[in-house]
């Protein structure tokens, strides 16, 4: 009996966190998502225009209307909000009133790099999500690393083809790193799979 009521003490705050985040979720009950500028904490300055294109798609797919990225661009411009900090430092009940928005999804990169090691390059994607509704409560948050190391599994025979093989697939992988495949493997990890997957919305399966 002690070991059982150890196991269930270990288990119980992780099955309240879980219910209090879904609870919130539906209460809120967003039927629309304001995707807003993604922060980049990588050097690759193309990042967030990449990871930006890649949300519209799998949160449309949930459900939910999201509201067009490029538009939101441009009227957050027009309001001052020229750099992605000052957006997610924004209050959100008046950045959602300002679209009509019943809930604001905010994206940051914490990792999009690619690093050559030995004749294989790795590529590495690291993200944050946080979903808040138009009442400024937390409803959703969800965190994913991705990685990508080519196999190199044939063999010619001989070994000097070999690394050649390898020394060229490396230098095309390092110039072109696969980080698109990586950022929509991950968007779809945590938007549809696993118990941090975001419940669907009320157009899910529709045709619109």
């Amino acid at each position: 009996m002690p070991l059982m009521a150890f196991l269930i003490s270990m288990l119980a705050p992780v099955f309240i966190e879980v219910a209090y985040a879904e609870s919130a979720f539906d209460e809120a009950a967003p039927s629309s998502v304001l995707i807003v500028p993604v922060v980049n904490h990588s050097l690759d300055v193309d990042a967030p225009n990449y990871m930006l294109s890649t949300l519209t798609i799998p949160l449309a797919e949930r459900g939910y209307y999201v509201f067009p990225v490029n538009t939101t661009k441009i009227v957050l411009e027009q309001e001052g909000f020229y750099e992605p900090d000052m957006v997610h430092a924004e209050d959100p009940v008046a950045l959602a009133a300002l679209f009509g928005a019943d809930a604001i999804l905010y994206v940051t990169i914490n990792r999009w790099d690619a690093q050559y090691i030995v004749l294989s390059t790795q590529v590495t994607v690291d993200f944050s999500y946080r979903m808040v509704s138009s009442a400024g409560q937390e409803i959703w948050t969800a965190n994913k690393t991705m990685q990508y190391t080519p196999e190199r599994n044939n063999s010619s025979g001989s070994p000097l083809a070999d690394l050649l093989a390898s020394v060229i697939i490396a230098a095309i992988d390092n110039a072109a790193p696969k980080y698109m495949p990586l950022t929509e493997k991950a968007n779809d990890a945590v938007f549809r799979k696993g118990y941090q997957k975001i419940p669907t919305g009320p157009y899910f399966g529709k045709k619109h």
